[in-house]
C-alpha cells in the first residue's frame, strides 16, 4: 500500500467515524461520488465501526461544564418588542430562502449501503443510498462488458420471500433505482443476476445470480 493509498484509507476511516469535518469532509464527499473504490472502502470502514455504537452508554457532563458554557455566552440586551419581532421576520425570512435553495439546487447526499461481491468474493459493486432509503445508486467497481443479448438486473431478496425485480443496470457506469416506498431491512439481500436482454420474462430471477450482499 502506497503513501496515496494509506491517506485514503485513514481518510476513509475518519470518514465512517465521523470525525473528519468541515471542508475536508466536503472535498472527500466529492470524491466518494467520483471514486467507487474509494466509497467501497468507507462501506468496509462503516460495518467494521458499526459495533462500536452498542457499547457505548451515555455521558451526563459534570455540572462545571454548563457553568462555563453559561459564563462564556455574550450578555443579551433587551431591544424594543416591535424591534425584535422585525429582526426575527427578518431572519426567518432569510433563512427559508436559503433552505428552499438548498433543497432545490444540492443533490440528495448517497451514502455507501453495502458492497456486492461474486462467486469469489471479490468486491464488484457499491451499492449507496440516501438518508429516507427512497433512493439506491449501484456503482460498478469492476465495469464488465456484456453480450448484446444479455442485460444485468437488480433484486431485492427480503428474509423468506420471493425475490423482487428492481430494475436494469449499465453495466458500465453508475445506475439510479428509485425504490418506489419500499421498505429495507437489515436481513435483505440484493442481487445482481444475468438476464435476457431486457430483464428477466419471468418476473423472477431466470440467469446465474453474479453478484450479491446482505444489507
Amino acid at each position: 500500500m502506497n503513501n496515496q493509498q494509506q491517506r485514503d484509507d485513514a481518510l476513509s476511516a475518519e470518514y465512517a467515524l465521523g470525525t473528519l469535518s468541515g471542508l475536508a469532509r466536503l472535498r472527500f464527499a466529492t470524491r466518494l461520488r467520483a471514486e467507487p473504490t474509494l466509497a467501497a472502502n468507507v462501506a468496509r470502514w462503516q460495518a467494521m465501526l458499526a459495533g462500536l455504537d452498542s457499547q457505548l452508554g451515555p455521558i451526563t457532563p459534570p455540572e462545571k461544564v454548563w457553568i462555563k458554557i453559561a459564563l462564556s455566552l455574550p450578555e443579551k440586551r433587551e431591544q424594543p418588542p416591535q424591534r425584535r419581532y422585525v429582526g426575527w421576520m427578518l431572519v426567518a425570512s432569510i433563512a427559508a430562502i436559503a433552505l428552499i435553495a438548498t433543497l432545490l439546487l444540492q443533490p440528495p447526499t448517497l451514502k455507501p449501503l453495502t458492497v456486492l461481491s461474486d462467486a469469489q468474493h471479490r468486491e464488484q459493486w457499491v451499492v449507496s443510498a440516501d438518508s429516507k432509503l427512497a433512493q439506491l445508486s449501484l456503482t460498478p467497481l469492476h465495469p464488465a462488458t456484456l453480450t448484446a443479448s444479455n442485460s444485468l438486473e437488480l433484486w431485492l431478496i427480503p428474509a423468506g420471500k420471493a425475490p423482487i425485480s428492481l430494475g436494469l443496470l449499465d453495466s458500465q457506469n453508475a445506475t439510479e433505482i428509485a425504490l418506489k416506498n419500499r421498505n429495507l431491512v437489515r436481513s435483505d439481500m440484493i442481487a445482481i443476476s444475468l438476464e435476457p436482454r431486457g430483464g428477466s420474462p419471468t418476473g423472477q430471477p431466470t440467469g446465474p445470480v453474479l453478484y450479491s450482499g446482505q444489507l
